[in-house]
């Protein structure tokens, strides 16, 4: 029976995403509080995390930053109302496996949930792969990534999007094929989240090294080539 961890300052919310969550088999443990959540979050055993960005002493994103920050790698939901571009980019970058907005379709939280806890599922029984391309590498058990030999630290937001590169080299991907196959969500069209974060990985995998790799294709999407 999968756990499921809640930080969530507003009870109703809380409430209604526990009983929901019991009511398909989940265990559930429910914070109103960031800061007595996160003492539960790093000192107990959890399979997911459900986070609500604004929460009294300790926000999400802080919670979600401080679990990345000691290798805590369960899969992490950030729940809010806040909903920009640069609020989307903040949540990813401080670790968060996925986004929902607020409100929100139960049916829709369910499948999100489901679709974390497949994704690391399916990975721990895999054995060891290393994939690459040119003199770029990445090692989908350990998420140890190298170029030319050279250790790179990526977010698990970079790392997804690197393996969706390097499993389709030589091959147009479109934003929305991206989106769907790196994160397990739906390519908002009014949005640049898969921009942002391709040039966040080209940072780190491009700089300093003289031959480019990720190429964008005007209007059509990207393609990873020598």
């Amino acid at each position: 029976m999968p756990k499921i961890g809640i930080a969530e300052d507003d009870q109703k919310i809380s409430g209604l995403i526990k009983a929901g969550l019991e009511e398909h088999g989940y265990e559930v443990n429910a914070f109103t509080n960031g800061r007595i959540g996160y003492q539960a979050f790093s000192t107990q055993e959890f399979d997911l995390l459900i986070l609500d960005v604004m929460l009294p002493e300790l926000s999400g994103i802080e919670i979600c930053r401080q679990l990345r920050a000691n290798d805590v790698k369960i899969p992490i939901l950030m729940l809010t109302a806040l909903g920009t571009v640069d609020d989307k980019v903040e949540g990813f970058n401080s670790g968060a496996d996925d986004y929902l907005l607020k409100p929100f379709h139960f049916r829709e939280l369910l499948v999100r949930i489901e679709a974390l806890l497949r994704r690391t599922t399916s990975g721990t029984k895999e054995e060891t792969v290393v994939l690459s391309y040119e003199d770029l590498s990445l090692n989908t058990l350990s998420k140890e990534v190298q170029r030319a030999g050279t250790p790179i630290l990526l977010t698990a937001k970079e790392l997804a999007l690197l393996e969706v590169f390097l499993r389709h080299p030589n091959r147009l991907l479109s934003r929305q094929f991206i989106a769907e196959q790196a994160w397990d969500v739906n390519f908002d069209t009014g949005t640049n989240v898969v921009d942002v974060y391709v040039n966040f990985l080209r940072n780190k995998v491009e700089k300093g090294f003289s031959k480019k790799l990720i190429h964008t294709k005007i209007n059509l999407g990207y393609i990873l080539k020598s």
